[in-house]
C-alpha cells in the first residue's frame, strides 16, 4: 500500500514538472528601459548624435558639420530573449528610422569601413520599420522590414505615434497605435536573443522617441 501510494505521488511531481515545462513564459513588470536623463545603459554605433532634452524626450540627428556615413544605431547594452517593447515615437517629413531586435552583430556592418548593406541590422536579426509616411511594402511604420509589410494608415503622420512590439521565440508581433498591424514567425537561424536598438537611417532624418518600456517574459 505504501510503496504504491509513493508510485502516485511521484507521478504527480513528474506530471505537475511537465505541465510547468510546457506552460508559457509569464510576464514580469514593465520597466523604463531608457531614463529620460542620460544614456546610462545605452551605447552608440555610427555618427548620430542622441542627446536628451529637458522633458526627458531623446533626440537622435545628424551633425550637419559632419554628415551621419550609413546607420546609426543607439543600443541597449543588455541583451534581451523574449518580451513586450512599447514606445512613443515622432519624426519629421522624410525621415527613416527603426526599432532592431535579436541583433547579435550590434550594427558591425551598419556604418564606417566595415559597412556592408548585405549585413545592417535588418539582415542578422530584425527591424521593425518607421517612417514618416505610410509608404509602400516594407516602408509602411511598423512593417518587420524584408518579411512582413505593415497594414498601412495608421500612423499619424506629422504626430506622436505608439508601437509595441511583441518579441516571442515562435513569433514577432507589431502593434502600432493600438492596432494590429504586422506579424512574422521569424527564420529558424536567426538569433532569439539580442540587444535593442534605435535607428537612425541617414542624415536628413531627425527622430525623436520617449516612455520606452519593455516588459521580459519569465
Amino acid at each position: 500500500m505504501l510503496a504504491a501510494l509513493v508510485r502516485l505521488v511521484a507521478l504527480w511531481g513528474a506530471v505537475a514538472l511537465g505541465l510547468a515545462a510546457a506552460s508559457p513564459p509569464r510576464p514580469g513588470k514593465w520597466v523604463d528601459l531608457f531614463n529620460g536623463k542620460n544614456l546610462d545603459g545605452w551605447e552608440t554605433v555610427g555618427d548620430g548624435v542622441w542627446m536628451v532634452l529637458r522633458d526627458g524626450t531623446l533626440l537622435g540627428q545628424c551633425d550637419p558639420r559632419k554628415p551621419c556615413q550609413h546607420q546609426a544605431w543607439l543600443y541597449t547594452k543588455r541583451d534581451f530573449g523574449e518580451f513586450d517593447l512599447r514606445l512613443d515615437y515622432w519624426t519629421r517629413l522624410g525621415g527613416n528610422s527603426g526599432i532592431s531586435i535579436r541583433d547579435s552583430s550590434r550594427g558591425r556592418w551598419a556604418s564606417g569601413a566595415e559597412w556592408d548593406r548585405n549585413r545592417t541590422p535588418s539582415h542578422i536579426g530584425y527591424e521593425i520599420q518607421i517612417g514618416s509616411t505610410s509608404g509602400k511594402g516594407y516602408g509602411i511604420s511598423g512593417s518587420v522590414y524584408l518579411f512582413a509589410p505593415a497594414k498601412p494608415d495608421v500612423q499619424r503622420e506629422g504626430d506622436w505615434n505608439t508601437l509595441e512590439i511583441e518579441s516571442r521565440n515562435e513569433a514577432i508581433r507589431v502593434r502600432l497605435n493600438g492596432v494590429p498591424v504586422s506579424e512574422f514567425p521569424g527564420q529558424p537561424e536567426r538569433p532569439k536573443t539580442g540587444p535593442i536598438g534605435l535607428q537612425l537611417h541617414d542624415r536628413n532624418t531627425v527622430i525623436m522617441f520617449r516612455n520606452i518600456r519593455i516588459r521580459e517574459m519569465r
